[in-house]
């Protein structure tokens, strides 16, 4: 097994990252250490830049496809990590999850028609929704002691003849929650009584800690299956989000041609070749091998950041996550406003994280934290904050 090491920090400043690079632009300083956008500063898997350099050997990069060895690495790799048994015929693509929830609620859905979010959430959800002429239905997550759980008796009240789909977060973002069985089929049940799709963000879904187990929510039940799509890729696991492409898994076959027309509607099921060939590098047996080591380290990160809060910071409150490389920190002790939490931040601590309240309701008083970066740069990172908290 190889032994890969995470503790490198790898300069990525005039690489056009938007995670570095737009630091000034959006945050009014370059020099800030960047905790925000979901994606890694760990290297890409050097297995994976071995594909595409040999896929670039070839001198001409011309329309493309993706055959069935691709779709067989993706069965391969659900059935290893997730024991999710599924076909080709169920597997389509789009170039990046949220165009493809778009693609999933343009499918089930008409314009003025009510979409669920479960907030507090990914907060690309809202604007899918609502500039594409759907109406936002909000079923807030229940939180007790920063531990979040889905209202069911809230989200039964809710839906309405016009409600046609709920997209949800599995594992959920920014609350790093791994929804169990019996939450799922829940919500698939309430969601099948009343004729409501579901739609599955579940792009983190290899990111997730012992002893807890992902499930797709399409496994859960026939009934599941037949009423979602699940949503899936490996850019945040293997940092390839540059490379725009995702796919999605629908084993209900009329739901399948209905994903697929609006898929060739907006002319987007063709890919780009590095990215097909990053996915099947990605998801082999070396990929597992990285992925579990990975996850021993960002999970270190993790348990560095809640120990060094709890032990010396304690007015924040913060749970740790059973899925993702988000933290989701609790400061409403120090009744800052979101605008305040982040010039405190910003000028204070000197990072670059996301404000709760972008991710909805229930989200004042919060910040999410990236921590999948060296060691290093996260003890930097606590460091500073303590300072900063200190000197208020």
């Amino acid at each position: 097994m190889n032994n890969y090491s995470f503790d490198k920090t790898t300069n990525r400043k005039g690489t056009n990252s938007v995670k570095h690079d737009l630091l000034n632009k959006l945050y009014g300083k370059d020099d800030l250490i960047p905790m925000w956008v979901a994606d890694m500063d760990f290297d890409t898997p050097p297995f994976i830049f071995d594909a595409i350099a040999k896929r670039a050997k070839h001198p001409i990069l011309g329309y493309t496809f993706r055959d069935e060895s691709y779709n067989q690495a993706i069965i391969d790799w659900q059935n290893k990590r997730n024991k999710w048994q599924i076909d080709s015929a169920q597997i389509s693509f789009t170039p990046g999850v949220v165009p493809g929830l778009l693609m999933a609620m343009d499918a089930v859905s008409d314009i003025g028609d009510e979409i669920i979010v479960q907030t507090p959430v990914y907060f690309p959800f809202f604007a899918t929704i609502k500039d594409n002429g759907r109406k936002i239905v909000y079923n807030t997550l229940l939180e007790q002691d920063d531990c979040y759980t889905m209202d069911f008796e809230n989200l039964k009240s809710i839906i309405t003849p016009k409600t046609k789909a709920i997209i949800i977060s599995n594992p959920h973002n920014p609350v790093g929650r791994v929804w169990s069985r019996r939450e799922l089929s829940q919500l698939v049940n309430i969601c099948y009584e009343n004729g409501i799709k579901i739609i599955s963000d579940e792009i983190h879904s290899d990111i997730v800690f012992s002893p807890n187990r992902h499930l797709p929510i399409s496994s859960i039940s026939e009934k599941a299956a037949e009423i979602s799509f699940v949503f899936m890729a490996p850019s945040k696991t293997f940092n390839i989000a540059g490379l725009s492409t995702s796919f999605v898994i629908i084993q209900n076959a009329k739901l399948y041609k209905k994903y697929e027309k609006r898929l060739d509607a907006f002319h987007l099921w063709q890919g780009n070749i590095f990215g097909n060939v990053a996915t099947q590098a990605a998801y082999s047996e070396q990929g597992e091998q990285w992925v579990d080591s990975m996850l021993e380290y960002v999970e270190g990160n993790i348990d560095f950041v809640v120990g060094f809060i709890n032990n010396r910071i304690p007015k924040i409150s913060i749970k740790k996550p059973e899925a993702t490389y988000l933290l989701w920190l609790n400061m409403k002790e120090y009744s800052m406003s979101h605008k305040q939490l982040t010039a405190f931040f910003i000028n204070d601590v000197g990072i670059a994280i996301n404000h709760g309240r972008i991710f909805g309701k229930g989200g004042d008083g919060y910040i999410r934290l990236n921590v999948a970066a060296s060691r290093e740069v996260i003890e930097n990172v606590m460091m500073k904050l303590e300072a900063a908290i200190n000197s208020i």
